[in-house]
């Protein structure tokens, strides 16, 4: 199939694939958007939201319509890595024998991830980064595609161990979920609470995803574009000289190399669910606020004077 052509199929499978998730996902069409999108560029994605607003079920039935193998894991302070990754126990023959955690799946939910001590979450890191496992000395593939999508409380903060700067950087979308309109909530509950049950369709396969992150990885990028994204992300970082006074005032750190890199196939997979085949200036804003909120430290001074992140990358883009 030509690349042309694979482009026309991504659309129609996208929008296919939204509607499949709507008959279950009532709104919440910024969130699924982005999910797919890094699920597109074969990234990993925070999902921050109170309890109930349905962060499980949606990750289930992405992982349903997108015919992948999922796993949820439920993070709590008891969590060991061991739980996570698997373990060696030795078997009749007095042979050590892996047993598999699991991490080995195609999409793994990590629930709560803030609950579980930094020992554990750091047991994530190399499966993120590297997409592998290395237990007793010895390296375990996992099977592609593979993503991560946790979910985060922001309001009980009792017994949470907040996620490390270097850990928060390896997840390409922080995604803020937020209370459904009045509508949406009526339609929730008019579904939720009937007898009427819902058939999924499966819409693509394991190979069909490698094929979408090899077709966004081949898509051309203007030199404008790579140089806007570059300079946008220099901005955010107050130490350096050219530092803007806002910059300075409100953050205390700011976003590495990692958001340039996730910003540009962002934008490319945003071009081509447009129908686009090169990724422009638009392409990277609109996706900059998911990519980059969670990549930048703001200071005190944006706490006390109620600047969130959001507000401070809305002023960036101007």
């Amino acid at each position: 199939m030509s690349d042309v052509a694979a482009v026309k199929e991504l659309v129609e499978k996208h929008i296919a694939l939204k509607k499949e998730i709507s008959k279950v996902i009532v709104g919440q069409e910024e969130v699924v958007d982005q999910i797919l999108l890094s699920i597109y560029c074969g990234g990993h994605s925070l999902l921050i939201g109170v309890p109930g607003l349905a962060k499980t079920l949606m990750v289930n039935t992405i992982a349903q319509t997108l015919g992948l193998d999922f796993k949820r894991i439920q993070f709590t302070p008891d969590l060991m890595p061991s739980d996570i990754l698997g373990s060696e126990v030795l078997d009749q023959n007095r042979n050590f024998k892996f047993i598999k955690g699991p991490i080995f799946a195609n999409i793994i939910l990590a629930d709560e991830i803030n609950r579980t001590p930094p020992k554990t979450q750091a047991a994530l890191l190399e499966a993120m980064q590297e997409r592998s496992v290395t237990i007793a000395g010895q390296q375990h593939k996992l099977e592609r595609p593979y993503f991560v999508l946790a979910t985060q409380n922001p309001i009980e903060q009792e017994g949470t161990y907040p996620l490390p700067e270097a850990q928060l950087d390896r997840f390409m979308f922080a995604i803020n979920l937020t209370y459904p309109s009045i509508e949406e909530e009526i339609n929730i509950v008019k579904t939720t609470t009937s007898d009427h049950s819902i058939i999924l369709n499966t819409l693509f396969s394991a190979d069909g995803i490698n094929d979408v992150q090899n077709l966004v990885r081949k898509v051309p990028v203007p030199d404008n574009v790579i140089d806007y994204t570059v300079r946008l992300v220099n901005k955010t970082r107050p130490n350096l000289e050219g530092a803007s006074d806002y910059v300075k005032n409100y953050i205390d750190w700011g976003a590495g190399p990692r958001a340039s890199q996730n910003l540009i196939l962002g934008a490319k997979a945003h071009a081509l669910i447009n129908g686009k085949y090169s990724p422009d200036i638009e392409n990277v804003k609109a996706i900059a606020h998911g990519i980059l909120r969670h990549r930048i430290l703001k200071n005190y001074k944006a706490e006390a004077e109620g600047i969130s992140e959001d507000d401070i990358i809305t002023e960036l883009l101007k």
